[in-house]
């Protein structure tokens, strides 16, 4: 067969491919989806009564501010790195509101301390916050990957980490809505313990995915 015979045939089953909408697009659907799926769990559960009390402490506020805001920024991260020409730095954009996310609680902390003194430090078993940020979190963050697991793979450890980080925050900003839990400790150990817990088994996952990938670009 000679090279214009193989050219034709080839160029007989080519197919148009469907071009994939921009980043901050294809996140921005990701997370009204998740917004959404984490009311629906919030109203179906009913709202703590002491909600709007909560919410006019400023700390508390911040603590809600911060996680949303890290588990939005970790969604965008994970669609910019699941292309070939973006830097490798996106993965740093979820970064300061997770420190201030935690600074918050740590804010909360003192607060209950100055307020109740060293009684407020004392940690007790929350398994409902465990339940509810894994049981929401993983299904958020399967849902990501699922999303870029045509791309991802281009870099699949800080993907799947930043799918698992966003799935895990906007479950835990939920989670503040419904579940009493007074203690800023307990808050502290047990979202931000069980979103630990839920990047780890991404990182797990996504360790998994690169094995399976083979050489990948990578960008600066």
């Amino acid at each position: 067969m000679n090279t214009d015979d193989l050219i034709r045939r080839l160029a007989a089953d080519l197919r148009p491919v469907k071009r994939l909408a921009p980043p901050l697009l294809r996140a921005a659907g990701w997370i009204g989806f998740a917004v959404l799926l984490v009311a629906a769990c919030v109203v179906l559960a009913g709202p703590r009564h002491d909600l709007m009390d909560r919410l006019s402490r400023p700390h508390e506020v911040a603590q809600l501010v911060f996680a949303l805001s890290t588990g939005v920024l970790a969604a965008i991260a994970a669609f910019e790195l699941s292309l070939p020409d973006r830097s490798a730095r996106w993965a740093m954009l979820p970064l300061p509101t997770a420190a201030a996310w935690v600074g918050s609680l740590g804010l909360g902390c003192m607060a209950d301390v100055a307020r109740e003194g060293p009684q407020a430090l004392v940690l007790g078993t929350s398994w409902g916050c465990f339940r509810f940020i894994v049981l929401m979190g993983v299904p958020l963050s399967l849902s990501l990957v699922w999303m870029l697991r045509h791309a991802g793979p281009i870099r699949p450890v800080p993907v799947a980490a930043l799918g698992g980080l966003a799935g895990a925050a906007i479950a835990s900003v939920g989670l503040s809505l419904f579940h009493h839990l007074d203690a800023a400790a307990m808050v502290l150990a047990w979202h931000g313990g069980t979103t630990l817990v839920v990047v780890l088994a991404f990182l797990g996952i996504g360790r998994a995915w690169s094995d399976r990938a083979g050489p990948r670009f990578t960008a600066a």
